[in-house]
């Protein structure tokens, strides 16, 4: 089964829209906006329209058929290119859906069930949204194929990102990455998955490797399977740091 993702904790990536605004200074240097500018779509920022992806769910059903075929589980990251818990925005053209609301809420109630074999995980730089648009079954019966995950990258957004995401009934992860500092104090408390990684691209911000350590170190002692991602995609990863664990109901 080929892959249609080249990021390594991932099988498949999908992306309800494209466009975002930033929200903190992990953000900076974001590749997806760098994308769309050089496509020539004006979807980031607050004040900008986004643009609808037609073939997502097609493709996302296409992954739930042959993982079943396979008698398998595909892990799905929603999404590289936008964030799957901003605000509600008007779509630069309406099809079946007027606004990536109505996308996100058919996602959230008619495709997430009828894909037992995909593992969603959702990324958010807004966890504190996340109570606010999922469906109000899954606040007391989370869906056992999605994972709730947030990307904090320092000290301070650890922790008011982590303490947001902790307000979740269900799966959650961390991806912690692009790191941009030392954080010794992170609070894994009802964290299923932690993956770490440092900046790449040509405004690379610096990684270092005794971070990925800190952090593996408080991973083990606190039996959370931990995945390290990258140093800067230039950089070989020390042995002593390549760890790529998933949970156990992943496999």
């Amino acid at each position: 089964m080929a892959k249609n993702s080249k990021i390594e904790w991932t099988h498949h990536t999908a992306n309800l829209w494209w466009g975002c605004t930033k929200v903190h200074q992990g953000c900076d240097n974001c590749y997806a906006e760098s994308l769309s500018n050089r496509y020539g779509h004006k979807v980031w920022g607050d004040n900008n329209s986004r643009r609808l992806i037609k073939s997502t769910f097609t493709d996302i059903f296409k992954y739930q058929k042959q993982a079943e075929q396979l008698n398998t589980k595909f892990r799905v990251f929603v999404g590289s290119m936008m964030d799957i818990f901003e605000k509600s925005k008007e779509v630069e053209v309406a099809n079946d859906f007027n606004s990536t609301g109505d996308k996100r809420d058919f996602f959230f109630n008619e495709v997430i069930p009828n894909c037992p074999n995909l593992i969603f995980l959702l990324l958010t730089k807004r966890p504190s949204n996340i109570n606010k648009m999922i469906p109000k079954a899954w606040k007391s019966n989370p869906p056992k194929n999605v994972m709730f995950g947030t990307s904090p990258v320092c000290e301070k957004t650890s922790k008011t990102l982590i303490k947001q995401l902790q307000a979740v009934n269900g799966y959650k992860f961390l991806s912690v990455e692009p790191q941009l500092e030392q954080i010794r104090n992170i609070d894994l408390n009802g964290i299923d998955w932690v993956i770490q990684g440092g900046e790449s691209g040509h405004h690379k911000r610096k990684f270092d490797s005794d971070w990925g350590r800190t952090l593996r170190n408080i991973c083990k002692e606190k039996r959370v399977p931990y995945f390290f991602k990258q140093i800067d995609k230039v950089q070989l990863i020390p042995d002593d740091l390549l760890v790529r664990e998933f949970p156990e109901f992943h496999h």
